[in-house]
């Protein structure tokens, strides 16, 4: 694989690179697409661009914790590979604060070894870089790419590093960059106004939290009147580490990402409950606008959003990456099946047309359903969440709509 940077590519570079298909962002989702195409590339030969705006290496101390599930996980790992240091849920434990009901979802259940793990989002993204890094994609780096032209046979893509501008031209073009589509870069080739969007008027405050009596392997999904509260098992020897996604008032998530470590603490103590004893620390505070923000088509022209170009979803259970990695997958197969053709970008979107709008739809819906301050309705969620426990089918679906996706 050849790394160009602006240290690395020289003063006097080819004016023109001519690819089957061009990849813009090397996040997660975007460097799984690029190592499926390559490894799939000595039977169907495609040639592959992979643009980024930062050095390969940029994003390996980044100490987000993301979750994977155990479909996304097996998908990476038979191919790509999969972050050591990664810490398996076995069990997710569902309920609302202050109100009857809750759910238990085990691996057990399911006759497999984990329900999904947690990960370092640089351990991951290390992970994926370093298989890519032995393929014959063509990596990009330091460069950023600009407005892509249009024409019957394929796409002319304006890039800009360090030394100098030039052009890409690709016959298929893949916005991967982890951001919905904005103005003057690769993503206006889809219109904005076909977007589904929607402000559910919360900030998430993440970070890593401490407990005093932590349950290894247990991740928590608790409902509060304000939002969400869900805690990960990230702490690999340190199993009193979870990470924290607390969903509240834009507000109050000011407010709280300002109060000294020991107040914040008893806060969120006094939100979540005593379920895992004292909250004894808490480091790496951040906090982020949560809304809705899903192309309603993943396809123009030649034009094709994966992962977060093509939806951003509240974080509640955790399937923002996974829905992306699938994405990722699913346009994999069709490229190399059929060509980067726009027969194959329409059939991918064809077959990635249910999967998104059942895990669009569970997602927006529990992120609205549950944060709605109003006792009759915390009483039928809590009759819900017990159902579950009665009809094991319905709860079974679920999951395996949370692990694997709909696949066609």
């Amino acid at each position: 694989m050849q790394i160009e940077t602006a240290e690395t590519i020289g003063h006097a570079p080819p004016a023109d690179y001519h690819f089957d298909i061009a990849i813009v962002g090397a996040g997660p989702v975007g460097l799984a697409l690029a190592g499926w195409l390559a490894k799939r590339s000595a039977t169907s030969r495609l040639s592959v661009a992979l643009i980024d705006a930062r050095e390969p290496g940029a994003a390996s101390a980044d100490p987000r914790a993301i979750a994977v599930s155990h479909g996304s996980r097996a998908m990476l790992e038979s191919s790509l590979g999969f972050p050591a240091d990664a810490t398996p849920i076995k069990r997710i434990h569902v309920s609302q604060r202050g109100q009857f009901g809750r759910t238990l979802i085990d691996h057990d259940e399911h006759g497999l070894p984990a329900l999904g793990y947690v990960v370092r989002y640089g351990s991951l993204v290390t992970t994926l870089a370093q298989t890519v890094s032995k393929t014959g994609v063509h990596w990009f780096a330091e460069t950023t790419a600009s407005t892509p032209l249009h024409d019957h046979d394929g796409v002319t893509l304006p890039i800009h590093s360090a030394t100098g501008d030039r052009t890409i031209r690709a016959r298929i073009l893949v916005n991967a960059e982890g951001g919905l589509y904005k103005e003057a870069d690769t993503s206006s080739a889809l219109s904005a106004d076909t977007k589904n969007t929607r402000d559910y008027g919360q900030t998430a405050i993440v970070g890593t939290v401490s407990v005093s009596s932590p349950q290894p392997g247990v991740a928590w999904e608790r409902f509060t009147p304000e939002g969400p509260i869900a805690l990960l098992p990230c702490g690999g020897a340190r199993q009193a580490d979870y990470a924290l996604v607390w969903c509240c008032e834009p507000e109050e998530a000011a407010r709280r990402s300002q109060l000294p470590d020991d107040a914040f603490l008893a806060e969120l103590g006094a939100a979540f409950g005593e379920r895992l004893g004292r909250f004894t620390r808490i480091a790496g505070r951040a906090m982020f606008p949560l809304g809705l923000n899903a192309l309603n088509a993943l396809v123009d022209r030649r034009t094709v959003a994966i992962g977060n170009a093509a939806q951003t979803l509240h974080p509640v259970a955790g399937q923002g990456l996974n829905l992306g990695l699938r994405d990722a997958q699913a346009l994999c197969d069709a490229l190399s099946t059929n060509g980067p053709t726009t027969v194959a970008l329409s059939l991918f979107a064809q077959r990635r047309a249910l999967d998104r709008r059942m895990t669009i739809g569970a997602t927006d819906t529990l992120a609205r359903l549950f944060t709605i301050d109003f006792p009759p309705l915390a009483a039928l969620r809590g009759l819900a969440l017990s159902a579950l426990e009665c009809v094991p089918r319905v709860k079974t679906v679920l999951a395996r709509q949370m692990m694997f996706g709909q696949r066609r």
